[in-house]
């Protein structure tokens, strides 16, 4: 997992596409892991993961050794991820219980998952199931067990909602789905360490940190050679 010795900032970028946030995060995953990819955006990692890693991708409803989104003629209608999407297999691929899935995410078997979110507090809260709206349909799923069953929690979402409003927050004001879970969050404008000890910003994209120090309520440090 990288991690430079001092903040990197691209004021001249452009922020980042959604599947260059995703290929950030297949950058970063490490080697050899066992990787659950949440419904949305991050099923784009699975399309960027270099073929020799030895990264093994799970999927809640019963798969590991999942593969890249499928397109075409490798479209299997029964072969397909938690969000319904099809997708392809590995070799070595393996099927099972829905319970032993669940089993695996609970039991600390996995060592990342990726999920999208409504938001994230400073200190790696995630409130990623329920807006709270009166409309809304709420949604859980797994992510309440992977969310504390994985080792590391990535997010990868836009930080800012369609409103303007900041998605990275001082407090979650939406459901939570866990507590202090979060270690990193991928975004268009910057990726950010969340934890005990607030918001380290590691890169950014098309802006500097104290841009985005005005942008966000959260007050934002730089790594430190």
């Amino acid at each position: 997992m990288t991690t430079d010795d001092r903040t990197t900032e691209r004021p001249d970028a452009a922020p980042l596409t959604r599947d260059e946030i995703a290929a950030t995060i297949a950058r970063d995953i490490p080697d050899g892991s066992y990787v659950n990819l949440g419904i949305g955006l991050p099923t784009l990692v699975s399309n960027h993961l270099s073929p020799g890693s030895g990264i093994v991708l799970h999927t809640e409803n019963g798969m590991l050794g999942m593969g890249p989104v499928a397109a075409g003629d490798d479209i299997d209608h029964d072969l397909i991820n938690a969000g319904k999407i099809p997708v392809t297999e590995l070799p070595g691929a393996s099927y099972f219980h829905h319970a032993d899935s669940f089993a695996m995410m609970r039991g600390g078997h996995l060592d990342v998952c990726v999920l999208g979110a409504f938001q994230v507090s400073e200190h790696g809260d995630l409130a990623n199931w329920h807006t709270g709206a009166p409309d809304a349909i709420p949604a859980v799923g797994g992510a309440m067990d992977l969310a504390i069953g994985a080792k590391d929690v990535f997010v990868m979402m836009n930080l800012f909602a369609k409103d303007g409003s900041a998605k990275l927050v001082p407090h979650c004001t939406y459901p939570l789905t866990g507590l202090a879970c979060v270690s990193r969050v991928y975004t268009e404008h910057a990726t950010f360490l969340t934890g005990p000890d607030g918001v380290t910003v590691l890169e950014t994209f098309g802006t500097t940190v104290d841009e985005l120090a005005t942008r966000l309520d959260v007050p934002l440090r730089r790594l430190q050679p």
